[in-house]
């Protein structure tokens, strides 16, 4: 039984592309698509009708984070990536690095707090609840490179090497948490390097690349051992339906091979979205400093017309 809840995989036919795109959707995952995707949308709409402005290269990141979310558990990806390596291994690095970049640069945290009403005085309401847990222990506590780093990196090792892997994909529920943790640990492991967001940490660029480059070795590791693999590594793929003409061990190598490449991927997709960060911060302060300097500038040209309007006066 497929434990995504799709039916048999016995009589899954050898994958193709049209195949693994066709329309076969996870509720959970649907539901939490078009959620996700009705709750972004009303907040720009409230943001426009109240006269304010949203970015619209925003929005665009935002969606097609959330669709590609839907785009590997709701449609037949999900399902050959219960018994084919190759293709759980898309899921889990769409998942996990490149849905989490596309949503961060959507903001959907500042979205959320300028379009969500204050409660009014004394009260805590759904805006006063999301700052608090901005600003919480927990937030400060999980979104630091002490713990995102190591948490990366064990969400690959820990999982595959482990009987977790197997463990969690003998149910539809166990299956689901481990795609939602993918997409959580994506989520904090890239806020604190290039979020848009407002976060408890925020540190310079130089060490935020620095962050970035600390986890990627470890993921291109994990790929070459999938790749150099003389036996199957992962009970669940050990034993693919005779209908797919999957061979195990050149599925695991092709999975491996997938980890690899998504290792560079999103590197440079994040050190570019870093680069135009850096280059904004840079020009917002030069814009600063100019009009600091124009005030500075100001004040000494109207002390000097002082002085010679002093010399002029009648009795100098």
């Amino acid at each position: 039984m497929d434990h995504s809840g799709h039916g048999t995989t016995m009589d899954l036919p050898p994958f193709t592309l049209g195949r693994g795109l066709a329309w076969s959707a996870d509720p959970f995952f649907l539901v939490a698509c078009l959620l996700g995707l009705a709750l972004y949308g009303w907040a720009v709409v409230r943001l426009m009708r109240r006269g304010d402005k949203w970015p619209v290269g925003r929005t665009v990141s935002f969606f097609i984070g959330v669709l590609s979310i839907g785009l590997m558990m709701c449609t037949g990806l999900n399902d050959y990536g219960m018994v084919m390596f190759s293709v759980h291994m898309v899921q889990h690095m769409v998942i996990s690095m490149v849905s989490p970049i596309l949503i961060l640069l959507g903001a959907p945290v500042t979205l959320a707090l300028r379009a969500l009403p204050p409660a009014g005085r004394g009260r805590k309401g759904p805006r006063e609840l999301l700052l608090m847990l901005l600003h919480s222990r927990y937030m400060r506590v999980v979104t630091h490179p002490l713990f995102t780093i190591p948490m990366f990196i064990a969400s690959l090792y820990a999982l595959y090497f482990t009987p977790l892997f197997d463990y969690l994909m003998s149910s539809q529920v166990g299956h689901i948490s481990m795609m939602v943790h993918f997409l959580a640990v994506g989520l904090i492991f890239f806020w604190p390097i290039m979020g848009v967001d407002p976060g408890p940490h925020r540190p310079g660029y130089l060490m935020r690349m620095l962050e970035l480059f600390a986890g990627m070795p470890f993921h291109a590791f994990f790929g070459i051992a999938l790749m150099m693999a003389s036996t199957p590594m992962v009970t669940t793929f050990q034993n693919p339906p005779a209908s797919l003409g999957v061979d195990p061990l050149a599925d695991q190598n092709a999975a491996g091979g997938i980890a690899w490449a998504f290792s560079e991927i999103p590197s440079v997709l994040v050190l570019i979205a870093l680069l135009f960060q850096w280059y904004a911060s840079e020009q917002r302060q030069a814009k600063r400093t100019d009009r600091a300097a124009d005030r500075d500038g100001g004040k000494e040209l109207e002390a000097y017309n002082a002085y010679l309007a002093s010399l002029h006066a009648p009795g100098k």
